[in-house]
């Protein structure tokens, strides 16, 4: 039986031969028992968690994981596999603890707790949907739990078969040729990017290293088309993209041999003990399966690692500058450049908050930190023993001072006359976020209602987050009905139109910060439990959490954004970012340590 075909499942009191257990069974299959307990798993999936406690679980959780299985496999750097792939296993550990939590709070089973006999043809992993192109969200089945749990091991596959069929993962053929490591230049620095995001920060510091004649690799990771790194104008910057294929390679954990033996050991989350073996098995196969360079395999790491010191070897580099280095490849790269003796430098590519950082954990020796509120953060998740921070803005932003303003405008006013063929008297740009189906409708019913309420000619353009999707959106269109809305381009994003706006609304968009350095009203969008980039806090937008909030923002004539030692404190802009971060680079080669 598969149980998706079969309607929602029931955690019911059942009963056998040896005792009162529990059971995941459909509605239909359940016994004419009125009297006897039951829940349905979506009614668990929906209790509300706190996030105090739910974080307090997943650190303990994580930290019994690492002690038991961290030394069971290592790359030939000696990198642990659950340092380098810490953040999708922490991901999966976050949705189980918050089923757990779930479960134990439900009176029927924290008052008699048993075994629970999984759903027969359930897997015990899979994922859940997103918008975002880059990242797949795994999820722990309720079959799962009742595995976590000590339920008899079930014949059923560890993936779903959505998993088992995805396709390995296919890296895009770059236009640029890539090099044999061996035949690169010695270059006093190598940037590592897989992302449109690091692309777009680490080619301005690159830039000016190469004025100050200081040559540059840059190693295009990226998988996707849309992430790919442009070719630098300056030839003292080599681009050099991965090879295709590099992190297609899918496959067992090496090192991980499981037995299933029992008595085994277990972490406790509240009352409910859940093995640890089990785990780690759980773990493993959601690395497995290559998701390009956001989530590559435990397979691709090894290779990545292989042909990154083949790179080392050739440039000979004082420098590793990137901008993430706790997911896969990231901590992958530090822990390559620092085994070599490679100074390693991070730069902050996007706004922190606590329910954004998957692992709060930075590994690199010097930390470049957008604003003085980074700091505080970024000393208590520094792992390096000698960790430096420095507060020296965003390279990005070094470029807004030039920003055309009104081709932007017109850009804006071209995508309305050609969707609803007029253009509103003031136009806001809604920058989106990455966020699974349900929330992204509810914010975007938020934001139209919201605009139809306002006083005065609105219209509204929808700019896709990087990481989005493109048809993402189509339904938010439909919808639209008398009011002006279009999409922007996801290559344009809305970074590349919102000098031209009236107002900016998003939850957490960087492009709120850049907003703001334009002095374009923001409007935060808060939904309860949700984060934003705290920008409200500062005096420098207004949260909205509601469709009227947003009509009494819009219909406001805009005020000063505030002063500029709470703009300093959100980033540093002077447009001198990337050049102070070059100096940092190259005075930290000559001199050491501070």
């Amino acid at each position: 039986m598969n149980p998706d075909d079969a309607g929602p499942l029931v955690l019911a009191q059942v009963r056998t031969d040896e005792a009162c257990q529990w059971a995941l069974v459909t509605e239909d299959a359940l016994p004419d028992q009125r009297t006897a307990a039951r829940i349905a798993t979506t009614a668990l999936d929906a209790v509300p968690t706190g996030r105090e406690e739910l974080n307090s679980h997943v650190q303990a959780v994580m930290a019994e994981l690492e002690a038991y299985s961290a030394q069971r496999a290592l790359t030939p750097g000696g990198a642990s596999w659950l340092h380098v792939q810490h953040v999708p296993v922490r991901r999966l550990v976050g949705r189980l603890v918050r089923k757990l939590l779930a479960l134990s709070a439900w009176e029927p089973f924290a008052q008699k707790p048993g075994c629970i006999i999984p759903a027969a043809g359930e897997a015990l992993i899979g994922t859940r949907e997103t918008s975002s192109r880059e990242y797949r969200l795994y999820t722990v089945a309720w079959s799962g739990i009742a595995y976590l749990l000590d339920a008899p091991a079930p014949g059923d596959p560890r993936r779903s078969a959505q998993l088992q069929q995805l396709a390995v993962s296919r890296a895009e053929v770059s236009p640029v040729p890539s090099p044999v490591p061996s035949t690169l230049p010695q270059s006093e620095v190598v940037a590592l990017s897989w992302s449109s995001r690091h692309a777009e920060t680490l080619l301005p510091v690159l830039k000016e290293l190469a004025r100050g004649g200081h040559p540059s690799v840059l190693v295009d990771l990226g998988t996707d088309a849309a992430d790919r790194c442009p070719e630098p104008a300056t030839p003292s910057i080599r681009l050099c993209p991965a090879s295709a294929g590099l992190l297609s390679p899918a496959g067992t954990v090496s090192g991980l041999v499981f037995t299933d033996e029992s008595p085994a050991e277990t972490i406790r989350v509240r009352e409910l003990a859940v093995r640890l073996d089990r785990l780690e098995r759980l773990a493993a196969s959601v690395v497995e399966t290559s998701g390009g360079s956001t989530q590559p395999s435990w397979r691709a790491v090894l290779r990545a690692e292989t042909w990154l010191d083949g790179v080392f070897a050739s440039t000979r580099p004082h420098t590793v500058l990137l901008c993430n280095d706790t997911s896969p490849l990231g901590a992958l790269g530090v822990h390559a450049a620092e085994r070599l003796g490679i100074t390693t430098v991070y730069v902050q590519h996007g706004a922190w908050t606590p329910q954004s950082v998957a692992w709060p954990a930075l590994h690199s020796r010097h930390i470049v930190v957008m604003g003085e509120r980074d700091v505080a953060p970024a000393r208590a998740w520094a792992r390096h023993p000698d960790a430096e921070i420095h507060v020296l803005g965003q390279p990005r932003f070094d470029a807004l001072a030039e920003i055309d303003q009104e081709q932007q405008r017109c850009y804006l006013d071209e995508l309305l006359a050609a969707r609803v063929d007029r253009c509103p008297e003031k136009i806001a740009v809604w920058a989106c976020q990455p966020f699974g189906p349900g929330l992204l409708r509810a914010q975007g019913s938020l934001v139209l209602e919201g605009l139809r309420k306002a006083e005065g000619d609105w219209g509204l353009i929808i700019a896709p987050h990087p990481a989005q999707t493109a048809g993402s959106f189509g339904l938010f269109l439909e919808r639209a009905s008398r009011l002006p809305v279009a999409a922007a381009d996801p290559g344009v994003g809305a970074r590349g139109c919102l000098a031209g706006a009236d107002a900016v609304l998003s939850a957490y968009s960087t492009c709120g910060i850049e907003a703001v350095l334009l002095n374009i009203p923001v409007l935060e969008l808060a939904h309860p439990g949700g984060r934003t980039l705290g920008l409200a806090d500062h005096g420098l937008a207004q949260r909205c959490s509601s469709a009227d909030d947003i009509a009494n923002a819009l219909s406001t004539p805009p005020q000063s954004q505030g002063s500029r030692g709470a703009t300093d404190a959100v980033c540093h802009w002077h447009g001198t970012s990337a050049r102070d971060i070059a100096r940092l680079v190259v005075d930290r080669s000559r001199t050491g340590p501070a």
